[in-house]
This record gives structure tokens, sequence and C-alpha cells, in this order.
């Protein structure tokens, strides 16, 4: 590969930022749920579920959830072949990509791309057990916590209880991933070059494995919220006679 190719290569190593999803209304019909938990001082009373029951059923609906949002991303094109988490170039370096384009060396561009998705696919494998240790470890606190909190409330709780150690399970598997093709030492090559130039106002990240990590992460938890919502919201995802319970009944 010559000079020109190994550039191109290194312009190439980015992602996208993925919108952020939410659990929608998972809240707003438990909140009454719990309503009627405090009134009866925490007792099943006229069909209304205890705390454990409640804390229960949010914890199967959150490990129903990360499963099936874990096996969609981390399967082959869980990442390259969806458009809402796909892993492209960013926005900073987009005028960089149309160049090269326009120049032939797509091919280069296409195939950069590709292995940033892989690099993703690969790394959401190590998620689904460290979203499996934190839901097991919920309190039946923090299960009544979320139920009361905002709209993001079970979002948040996962990111904030499992964000590190995703990160560092992610970024080991995207630095090999990387390292294979050289990706990583020609994306600070060029990009700290490109930092550089007086008339470089949008500066690009020079740590591409930081990059595609935080992509990664985002793809997983947008597709943990929607997940979520789905078991929320449909009865056919309500796989067991718990979480009917607790999600059923509208």
């Amino acid at each position: 590969m010559g000079i020109r190719g190994l550039i191109v290569f290194a312009l190439l190593m980015s992602v996208s930022i993925v919108a952020q999803a939410q659990f929608g209304d998972l809240i707003k019909d438990a909140e009454k749920k719990v309503d009627n938990i405090e009134n009866s001082g925490g007792s099943k009373k006229g069909g209304s579920l205890s705390q454990s029951e409640i804390s229960d059923g949010l914890r199967q609906a959150l490990q129903v959830g990360a499963k099936n949002a874990t096996g969609k991303v981390s399967m082959a094109n869980g990442f390259f072949g969806d458009a809402l988490i796909k892993v492209l170039m960013p926005p900073e370096a987009k005028k960089v990509e149309t160049a090269l384009r326009e120049i032939g060396m797509g091919s280069y561009v296409d195939d950069a791309i590709l292995s940033m998705n892989r690099a993703a696919e690969d790394a959401s494998t190590k998620a689904l057990d460290i979203f499996v240790n934190a839901i097991k470890s919920m309190s039946i606190q923090d299960a009544l916590s979320i139920l009361n909190g905002g709209n993001d409330a079970a979002t948040q709780y996962l990111k904030a209880k499992t964000t590190a150690q995703l990160t560092s399970a992610f970024k080991p598997v995207i630095q090999q991933s990387l390292d294979k093709v050289n990706a990583t030492k020609y994306w600070a090559t060029v990009f700290n070059t490109y930092n550089e130039l007086p008339m470089t106002y949008n500066k690009v990240n020079p740590d591409l494995p930081a990059y595609v990590t935080d992509r990664a992460l985002n793809g997983v938890f947008v597709y943990i919220a929607q997940e979520e919502a789905k078991i929320r919201k449909d009865p056919a995802a309500q796989v067991t006679d718990l979480l009917k319970k607790v999600f059923g009944g509208k």
C-alpha cells in the first residue's frame, strides 16, 4: 500500500454519533403499581404486586432486553447493516471522505468503514455477561427508583453501573481489530497532522479505539432501550408470567 493509500485508510477510521433511544413509556403505568404497593404497605392486595415481584419483573425485563440487544448488535452486520448505529466517518472528517471518493479512492473508504463496524460487532459479544451481573445485583430500592424515575431511568441505571466495565472489555477487542490493519497508526499520523493545520477548526480525535469504543457502546444502549420499550408495550414480548403481571394489564 502506497503513502496515499495509507493516508486514505487513516482518514477514514472514525464513527458517527448515533441517536440515544430512551425507554419510552416504561415508567408511566408502573408508577400506578408502585402507588398501590405503597398504599398497601408493600403487600399483595387487590391484585397489586409486591415490591419484590415488581423488582423481579424489572430484572427479568432488563435481562430479556439485554440478551436481545447484545445478540442483535454482535452478529455479522449487526452494526454494519444497521443505518441507526452503523459506524461512519465523524462529521468533521466528512469533507475528507467526499474528496477521496471524488478521486476514485472510495474502496479505501468502504474498507475502512467495514473494519470499524466489524470491530464494534466483535466487542459487543463481551456485553451480555456485564449487563446480567449488573441486573442481578439490582436491589428492590434500585428497581423502585427506576419505576419512579424519568423515562430514561433504566437506561441511566445501566449506564452508570456498566459503562466502566464495558469500556474496559470493549477497548482491547477493538484495539486488536484495528491493529490488524495498522488502522490506529495511520489514524494518529494523519489526523495529528490534520489537526495542526491552521485552517482546521473542527479537530479530529486521534485516539481511534476510543472513538470506536464510544460509538459501539452507544449502539448497544440504543438497542437495550428499544428492547425494553418493546417488552413494556408489546404483550407478545412479555415472555414470562411475571413480566405479564408487571408490564401487562394496561
